[in-house]
């Protein structure tokens, strides 16, 4: 694992479940979890082999750091990337050639709860990817897209959408403390609301979202009255869409 920020780290935690021994090259890190091996510069790597090279590092170091790995990695190994705006094409040919799946996660993985997108490039589609998704999903939700602009639109969806999230509650918490609830009582609430409300939706996978929000709100009812407020001009819904899109046009203008 070439690198290991706040992103790898999260991954890492859980990756660790899974059997595999991981080494992690980081001059910056002080320590890794149990079982994990850290070293501090490519030059103190064993020359053997390794099954999988993870790809942890800023998008700008890659072109300087990571031809260095290319031949560390063995027969039938691959790729896997977690650098934001690395096209596999660019990442393949500093690793001369070698398969890759990219991966883009979020940070809800750090507690297990992520959301990541793989898409794998050529030579990739079959044990490398099943072996990538497998990882990933060690640390949440793992969805496979069929191209590179799709991890785009991931990153629109799922990789910025804690921040979206945790924006609409601390909107959320604001507003109940306007009803007159102190910080701590409001923030509870909120957070209790969004958590339930949730755990509903994802113990039924087979029920619509529309007749959950139906079956709290009666007709004439304080529920009714709300959501006229929040979303009756279609107002939220088409917000939401040009959140998206800005996400996805900025992630598109980063490749």
């Amino acid at each position: 694992m070439v690198g290991c920020g706040k992103m790898g780290g999260a991954l890492l935690s859980h990756w660790m479940d899974g059997g595999e021994a991981f080494t992690v090259v980081d001059p910056m890190l002080d320590a890794v979890p149990d079982g994990a091996r850290l070293v501090r510069d490519r030059s103190d790597l064993p020359e053997a082999p390794f099954d999988v090279v993870i790809v942890a590092i800023k998008p700008q170091m890659i072109d300087e750091v990571m031809p260095s790995y290319a031949g560390l990695l063995a027969e039938g190994g691959y790729v896997l990337s977690i650098a934001a705006g690395c096209s596999i094409a660019r990442l393949s040919r500093l690793m001369s050639d070698a398969p890759v799946v990219r991966v883009m996660p979020n940070l809800p993985a750090a507690v297990g709860k992520g959301v990541s997108g793989l898409c794998a490039g050529p030579g990739a589609e079959g044990a490398p990817l099943t072996h990538a998704r497998d990882m990933m999903q060690r640390t949440g939700t793992a969805v496979v897209v069929e191209n590179e602009d799709m991890i785009d639109r991931v990153t629109a969806v799922s990789g910025s959408g804690p921040g979206y999230v945790f924006e609409f509650a601390r909107a959320y918490v604001e507003a109940a403390i306007a009803q007159g609830f102190a910080p701590e009582d409001a923030r509870a609430m909120v957070l209790g609301t969004i958590d339930g409300a949730v755990a509903m939706a994802l113990a039924d996978q087979d029920a619509d979202l529309a007749e959950l929000r139906n079956s709290v709100t009666s007709k004439g009812g304080t529920t009714a009255a709300g959501l006229a407020a929040l979303n009756g001009d279609d107002g939220l819904s088409q917000r939401l869409r040009e959140t998206l899109e800005a996400a996805y046009t900025r992630a598109v203008e980063l490749r």
